[in-house]
């Protein structure tokens, strides 16, 4: 199954902090919940992320020069193009944010595998393992191709490349 999504597909969503707006590519649900979710959004302030328990986050930022999030345990550079992971229902606040910077969020369910989030860069195919799904975005384009088969890209931008593991069963 190879399914491509563009704006069309993508939805506007509030933060679950009322701070700001993201914009939903896409997200699978399953009995108990989220099982992963990927977004774009943008930060132009200093101020505190959304808390989401039982989930684990990585971030990718896109444009801009990113910023630093900081929390109880948690000092991380949030650079472009440089993935950075962090739990969800830690109290992460964004800091040091000199100018808007748009990101790409994966939110995925703790009793998961860890999401494996890639920058690329030169033309190959992308293969997912059995019982894991492919994202690949493309920002400037901005559009979103889920694969559970090899996939070949040539890039003319950087790539985010997103191994999100299934669920058992």
């Amino acid at each position: 199954m190879i399914r491509h999504l563009t704006a069309a597909d993508f939805r506007p969503m509030p933060w679950a902090n009322g701070k700001g707006v993201t914009i939903e590519l896409a997200r699978a649900e399953g009995p108990t919940g989220l099982l992963w979710r990927l977004s774009r959004a943008s930060v132009i302030e200093n101020g505190p992320f959304s808390i989401f328990p039982g989930i684990e986050r990585n971030l990718t930022i896109l444009t801009g020069p990113g910023f630093d999030l900081t929390g109880e345990g948690i000092a991380l550079q949030a650079r472009p193009f440089a993935p950075v992971a962090f739990p969800g229902d830690v109290p992460v606040t964004a800091t040091g944010v000199t100018a808007p910077s748009d990101d790409f969020n994966v939110m995925t369910a703790r009793n998961l595998p860890r999401p494996q989030v890639q920058v690329i860069t030169t033309a190959q195919t992308l293969t997912p393992p059995a019982n894991t799904l492919l994202a690949v975005y493309a920002a400037r384009a901005n559009s979103l191709t889920l694969t559970d088969e090899p996939l070949p890209v040539a890039p003319q931008e950087p790539l985010l490349a997103v191994l999100l593991h299934l669920p058992n069963g």
